[in-house]
């Protein structure tokens, strides 16, 4: 657990609070794109939320869905499409599918949240990370807390991560009756806890959840908050880091709190 890793550091050299672009920034709908993410950094975010998923033939994208059909002109699962097939594929009609290797290459000083979103990505996107050297960049999360550490395991040096769900929901529902040391030794390998603010009828964030996290040295990401009302509140409460679809609106937020660097 170790807030101080590169990764959670901002251009001004403070740790906190950091402000991630949900899959870029793109009124438009081009989620995931070179377009969105370009959008994001000439807002002067650092920080990208975005998701892998990988090839037939083992290159990793930067895709949310598990098939093409949604978002895109084409169709099809992309585990089963090889690279080339997939590369057909418009964002909106309009765009290319974003690699992670291109991503990592075309925006150096970006640092990518990666949402590992299957099995079949673990071994690839480690690969990347390995041959780019981009372990201070990236931060593996997943739902799957076993798949999150299995792209840690295969990694040669310490790499920030956040917690999946079990991990999260040890922290939320036990973290009140539990020593610090039971807690320590379940989120070892755990640096953030990134989390709704609500899930289902139970409220998760809460100003005892922030300040057992902190106690922990945990930072708490909140995701995905679009209001400026509520991005006030949960920054009031403490939380180190928001996630949002609307980048210029917590922009804003952080330049009236004089939190914007």
């Amino acid at each position: 657990m170790s807030p101080n890793l590169p990764f959670f550091s901002r251009p001004d050299g403070q740790t906190a609070p950091l402000a991630f672009a949900h899959r870029g920034f793109s009124p438009e709908g081009l989620e995931n794109s070179a377009s969105a993410f370009t959008a994001a950094l000439e807002l002067g975010f650092t920080h990208v939320e975005t998701d892998a998923r990988t090839t037939a033939d083992g290159v990793v994208l930067l895709f949310h869905d598990e098939t093409l059909d949604r978002v895109t002109d084409s169709q099809g699962q992309i585990s089963k499409l090889a690279a080339a097939e997939v590369a057909k594929a418009h964002i909106g009609g309009r765009e290319g599918i974003a690699l992670l290797a291109g991503t990592l290459a075309d925006f150096p000083l970006a640092r990518l949240n990666i949402d590992v979103k299957d099995w079949h990505t673990v071994k690839a996107l480690a690969e990347v990370i390995e041959r780019l050297d981009a372990h201070d960049r990236v931060l593996i999360a997943s739902f799957s807390d076993r798949r999150r550490r299995a792209v840690l395991r295969l990694l040669r040096r310490r790499t920030a991560s956040s917690a999946g769900i079990v991990c999260n929901a040890a922290f939320a529902l036990l973290g009140p009756l539990l020593p610090a040391r039971w807690l320590r030794k379940i989120l070892h390998d755990v640096d953030a806890l990134q989390v709704p603010v609500r899930y289902g009828p139970l409220t998760v964030v809460t100003p005892g959840f922030v300040r057992r996290a902190h106690r922990l040295g945990l930072q708490v990401h909140v995701w995905t908050v679009n209001e400026a009302a509520e991005m006030a509140r949960l920054l009031d409460m403490g939380v180190d880091g928001l996630v949002t679809d609307r980048a210029d609106r917590l922009k804003s937020v952080l330049q009236g709190r004089g939190q914007w660097w």
